[in-house]
Order: structure tokens, then sequence, then C-alpha cells
């Protein structure tokens, strides 16, 4: 019997309804989630020093959650996490919160479907935002962040003020990723899994970009296929499996203990 040629959004569909069969999530705390996001970005060598922030939106109006200040990413753990409110005052837990997390107030603010953020001043997106320049869609793996990758041209500054919050906060715009010259990038996501899952492929990207470049000029993914590609591979259940796989990685590393 000949193979059926059938249209690719059967098998997207079928890829979609097997996909939320088998590819299950294990049952985590959102300080559990945030500790395994901080080893995840430890892991992927995001880290510069304590430059930088994650963030998850409190059940609370206008509070947060976010690791105390003093921490590095690799060695967190779900107790590490304090709620603060807009004055950055602490809620919940011990210890004070990066002064820098005052810009995600304003994102937060602008952008009510977004429960996560992640900062980082990572080496590959950090050598696109000193070169200044915008994040191209030219591989697959990059087309998560296709039409979804702002770029702020100037830097406001240390974001320890409201001004840069601002500043930020428009330049992102609708999108959930954007890259801050002169400075680092941001990943804001509907979930804390989305928002890490934006940051690995980001410094990814970054990092394909800048490698691809000696080549010559890139040539972008063609603008219907990247965009379709960016749909597939955000789905929920890819990203959340995705996310998985990387906790049962960081198992490999110092462990994330419980204290």
């Amino acid at each position: 019997m000949a193979t059926q040629l059938r249209d690719k959004s059967y098998f997207d569909h079928r890829a979609t309804q097997d996909m939320a069969k088998h590819l299950q999530s294990p049952g985590r705390s959102s300080q559990e989630t945030m500790a395994y996001a901080c080893r995840i970005l430890a892991m992927t060598e995001q880290e510069a020093g304590l430059a930088g922030q994650i963030s998850v939106r409190s059940k609370r109006e206008g509070a947060y959650w976010t690791l105390r200040f003093g921490l590095g990413f690799d060695e967190a753990t779900p107790e590490d996490f304090i709620e603060v409110d807009r004055d950055l005052n602490t809620l919940t837990g011990e210890g004070m919160a990066n002064p820098a997390t005052r810009f995600h107030l304003w994102v937060y603010d602008a952008r009510p479907d977004i429960t996560s953020i992640i900062h980082a001043h990572s080496p590959w997106a950090s050598a696109l935002a000193a070169a200044r320049q915008p994040l191209v869609i030219a591989q697959m793996d990059m087309t998560p962040l296709h039409n979804d990758c702002a770029f702020l041209g100037e830097w406001p500054g240390v974001p320890i003020a409201d001004s840069e919050g601002v500043i930020i906060s428009k330049a992102l715009g609708k999108k959930r990723a954007i890259i801050l010259a002169h400075h680092g990038y941001l990943t804001a996501g509907a979930t804390c899994e989305e928002a890490t899952y934006l940051s690995v492929y980001l410094e990814r990207a970054a990092r394909m970009q800048i490698r691809a470049q000696a080549f010559g000029p890139l040539s972008p993914v063609d603008d219907t296929l990247a965009a379709e590609a960016h749909d597939y591979l955000l789905k929920p259940s890819i990203v959340n499996a995705t996310f998985n796989y990387w906790t049962r990685q960081t198992q490999g590393v110092p462990p994330l203990a419980i204290k």
C-alpha cells in the first residue's frame, strides 16, 4: 500500500495530541522550578557574578519571587527564594532582592500574560549586545525567537531606578525576549519553564550568529517557515519536556539540595 500524502497540519495536530498524552511534567513547587531554572542557566554558562536575575510573579498583587541577592545561579536551592513587594521589601523568606530587579516590575505591569522574567549577561548574547547587533533568525534552532526578540539600541544605565524599567518594558513591547545593547538580554515567559527555554535558546542563537558571521552575511529563514517553526517549538509540551530534560542534566552537576 502506498504511503498516503497528508497535509502538514495533520501531523502537527497528531503530534500535539501525542505530546499532551506522553510528555507529562512532574509536580514541582514554584520555588523548586525556579531553583532548577537557575541551575540550568548555570549549566549553560550564563552566570556573570551576581548580575543575573530570575523572578516569578507572585499570587499576591504587585509582588514577585526572586533569588535572594548574594547567591549565584549555580548555588540556588528552593529555600533561597524570597517574595518582595513593589518597593523590594521582603515579604516572605530572608534576605534582600537584587536591586536591579526593579525593572521587572515594569514588565509585569505592562504584560499581564507574563509570569516569569530572566535577565542575564551571558557570554554570547552579551557579545551581540556589545556589538549592538539584533538577532538574525538564520537557522531552525533560532526560530523560537522569530519576531519575538526585540532590540534596545541604547543602554539606559544600571536598572536600579524606575526610568530604566519604563525604557526596557517599552522596548520589549509584546515580544518575549530582548537584547539590550551594551548590557545583556531578557526573556519573559508565560511560565518559568518558558522563560528558561527562551533564555537557553537565545544564548545558543547568539553564539550561532557570531560563529556563522565568520563565513559571510547571514541569510534569514523564510518568514512563513520561521513563523511555523516558532509556534511549533513553543508548544507548552515541547517547552516543558525540554525543561524537564535539562533538570535531569543538572543532576549530574552539584546536586540540588533542599536545605
